[in-house]
């Protein structure tokens, strides 16, 4: 389905979307459920042939060849549940990974913007929690309305051939049921989606906390990241506990039902009897339908709250799916092809939302290919900022940015980011080895190039020294490795990549002094020929920049050489004084 369609399409004609490429084994699912109904019909039916008819007349080769037929059916039965239980599961899980593929691919297009506003850890629980209920309502949903519905239709028409008034006496309590159930049904529907909403919090906690343990025991502050848990554990609690009630109130109500259907069985059955007008071989049957139907109404009861747990996944789900990503591809994108590195800012003005202060205001910038550029000045200044609107990872709020004289948002995502090699300050690694870490930059590069780019980044040494060389498991975001370690797995991984624009965004904060200037001639080397934007606030690290821009109050205060802002004994001059450079 696509995104248009996902935004005007009502829940269930989504969620019936996906039973389409596994329409076969839902078709066989539905086949053998039928199969199930019709054995457990047809027993009651032949238990009054039986009584009325074989044992009193003394047919009983005729009795036991319909005893044998009534194994055979069972055996079938059994066959069939195999099936239902084996391949249905199967069909489900297919449901069930088709949408968690489907919403992990829409996740991967949403822009920074929506994961500074959502945490890790409820987004897991969309798709995992939320997803596995999913995919046994894609099961058990469609099974269990069928079977049910079959074997209540089935049951009603048999039991009108034996006796119209009490069927029609036992099914009077089915209207009762519908109406329970619909009014019920609301009521859990609200309960469950909280619920939802509760667990998602628990498992934000759980992550943060996860992710912040070396933190909280550093401040041995394990008692407050409990009390925090603790707080959402309780209203996760609160909200199922009035889940647990709205659900004992359904279920009290079904057995109600269906207790009166069997009274009155019993006593219609028995008021008929009194006048000659019903054997009990007749009211021995209506109860094995009795007993029959119940099934059915048990299963509806798990339906409703099956589909309560599932559908209020899929509503969770179904809203994620309808988030638009903020950053997009203009129709009628470009591909920027390879570029040549001529980067333009103009008056670029940038927030990160309505009512919040601006971090750029008419930025003026104009780099020439193949030029290096270094931008510094104070913390909070707008430094990386600046560098996260030349990829788009946010959109400028006014002014534009042109890449080779085009504007960025006229370039397709794809295309404009394979152009740009970025080392961020905050160095993210996934959880594998060294060596995928490095390939990350270009996933079908040979072992030597991933190797040769280990040797540009001065890591290659550091990496043969351990144990399992590049095989090294470097752990949960890198865990395992230095900081300096994983600074030059990631500058590695940029090496790699070779794009003709770089962003060196404290590429080498986590550096010793001596691995810096040993690194700093291969960050020279590189640079050769490309559009390179250093950020930084060692400035020793800057000296060979071809110019410098000093952001101070979310404008370029300052633009020029080295020696010219030396010279001009203005921010830059300072910042050096401060470093004791000048």
């Amino acid at each position: 389905m696509t995104a248009q369609e996902m935004k005007t399409h009502g829940h269930l004609a989504i969620f019936a979307s996906y039973y389409k490429p596994h329409m076969k084994l839902f078709l066989l699912d539905l086949f053998c459920a039928l199969v199930i109904c019709l054995v457990d019909l047809v027993f009651p039916y032949v238990s009054r042939l039986s009584m009325q008819a074989l044992l009193p007349q003394g047919l009983f080769q005729t009795f036991f060849t319909v005893m044998v037929l009534m194994v055979l059916a069972y055996l079938l039965k059994g066959g069939m549940y195999f099936i239902v239980t084996f391949w249905g599961h199967l069909m489900g899980v297919n449901i069930e990974a088709d949408i968690r593929r489907d919403l992990f691919e829409h996740m991967q297009t949403l822009s920074f913007s929506f994961f500074d506003k959502n945490r890790t850890g409820q987004l897991m629980s969309r798709v995992t929690g939320d997803l596995f209920e999913i995919g046994e309502l894609a099961h058990h949903g469609p099974e269990d309305l069928f079977i049910s519905s079959v074997t209540l239709i089935g049951a009603f028409c048999v039991m009108c051939t034996i006796r119209w008034e009490l069927a029609l006496a036992v099914f009077a309590v089915v209207p009762l049921f519908i109406v329970f159930t619909v009014f019920q049904r609301r009521r859990m529907s609200r309960v469950s989606v909280g619920v939802k909403g509760k667990l998602a919090v628990i498992n934000g906690e759980v992550e943060s906390s996860l992710s912040g343990i070396r933190t909280a025991q550093a401040f041995a502050n394990e008692g407050e990241e409990k009390r925090k848990f603790e707080a959402s554990n309780d209203q996760f609690r609160g909200a199922k506990r009035n889940y647990y009630k709205a659900m004992a109130l359904y279920q009290s109500g079904m057995e109600l039902c269906v207790g009166i259907m069997s009274v009155v069985v019993i006593a219609v059955g028995g008021y008929f009897i009194m006048l000659g007008e019903m054997d009990y071989t007749d009211l021995i049957t209506f109860s094995l339908y009795v007993t029959t139907f119940i099934t059915p109404i048990r299963k509806l009861s798990a339906f409703v709250e099956q589909f309560m747990q599932g559908m209020a996944g899929f509503t969770r789900f179904v809203e994620l799916m309808r988030t638009d990503p903020e950053i997009t591809d203009a129709p009628g994108a470009a591909d920027a092809g390879t570029v040549k590195g001529q980067i333009d800012l103009d008056s670029v003005s940038f927030s990160y939302g309505p009512g919040q202060p601006p971090v750029l205001e008419k930025i003026d910038l104009h780099i020439a290919p193949g030029e290096t550029v270094a931008v510094v000045g104070p913390s909070g200044g707008g430094k990386s900022t600046l560098c996260q609107l030349i990829p788009r990872f946010y959109d400028v709020t006014g002014g534009d940015i042109r890449v080779d004289g085009r504007d960025v948002r006229d370039l397709t995502l794809t295309s404009l980011r394979k152009n740009i090699g970025i080392v961020q300050q905050d160095v993210f690694l996934f959880a594998g080895t060294i060596f995928d870490n490095i390939a990350y930059g270009r996933p079908d590069a040979t072992a030597e190039e991933v190797y040769a780019a280990a040797r540009k980044a001065e890591l290659y040494d550091d990496v043969m020294a351990m144990p399992d060389g590049f095989q090294t498991y470097v752990g949960e975001r890198g865990v395992m490795l230095s900081g300096g370690q994983k600074q030059r797995v990631s500058i590695a991984r940029v090496f790699l990549k070779d794009p003709p624009v770089l962003i060196l965004d404290e590429a080498t904060s986590a550096l010793d002094t001596v691995t810096e200037h040993r690194i700093q001639g291969a960050f020279d080397a590189l640079a050769q020929g490309r559009t390179t934007l250093i950020i930084a606030h060692r400035l020793s690290t800057i000296r060979s920049a071809h110019r410098i821009a000093v952001i101070d109050d979310n404008h370029v205060a300052e633009l020029g050489t080295w020696d010219e802002l030396v010279a001009r004994d203005g921010e830059f001059a300072r910042l050096c004084r401060a470093q004791e450079l000048s």
